[in-house]
């Protein structure tokens, strides 16, 4: 399966980064995924009313997050809580390639929500994400799905270090894992047999 796993800080070395960096050593051990992570760290979309993303004159940011999102069969973002909420630049990249043009990245996908929390949240970023990606989904007609179980990563920097590995609690290892499983068994369900319709 292709997975594309999104941190959408645009800080270095966040504790978004840190977590999809975690999220892909739990992947490899699998050993059978083909995963990619875009980092909104040199983000450049333009905010909705200010400009729009030029299908044929895309930044190098824009060709990488549009190219890795549109070859994955599961997309996962990765959001920081900003005052409870999800971070603008988040919505803002949904909201510029929801329209036709960008079409084709929300058809034939799951996606997934992780929000991301220095302390006790993440719940709320999640769930904004997850409504505006399904209003998007809806309005284009697309065939795609939001897997339900969103992922609260709670005290993220006490949790994973810099390089995205473990050195926590082992309450956040098993509930990681248990996301995980959940995630790819709703991928495997959506995504795998609509590749095989497709062939």
């Amino acid at each position: 399966m292709k997975i594309t796993l999104i941190s959408t800080s645009s800080r270095p070395n966040s504790n978004s980064s840190r977590f999809v960096s975690y999220f892909r050593h739990m992947l490899a051990e699998e050993g059978q995924h083909d995963v990619s992570i875009v980092t909104f760290e040199n983000y450049d979309i333009p905010l909705v009313g200010q400009g729009s993303i030029k299908k044929e004159a895309l930044t190098p940011f824009q060709e990488e997050l549009i190219s890795s999102w549109e070859a994955a069969d599961l997309v996962l973002f990765a959001m920081p809580e900003y005052n409870w909420t999800a971070p603008p630049q988040a919505t803002n990249a949904i909201h510029q390639l929801g329209g036709p043009a960008f079409k084709h990245l929300f058809d034939n996908k799951v996606f997934a929500m992780v929000g991301i929390s220095n302390g006790r949240g993440g719940r709320q970023p999640a769930l904004d994400m997850t409504t505006v990606v399904n209003k998007i989904i809806s309005f284009t007609n697309s065939y795609s799905i939001v897997s339900p179980k969103l992922y609260e990563s709670h005290e993220t920097d006490k949790n994973l270090d810099e390089n995205g590995h473990f050195n926590g609690h082992e309450v956040y290892e098993r509930t990681v894992r248990a996301f995980l499983d959940y995630t790819l068994n709703v991928a495997q369900r959506w995504a795998i047999p609509n590749l095989i319709e497709a062939k």
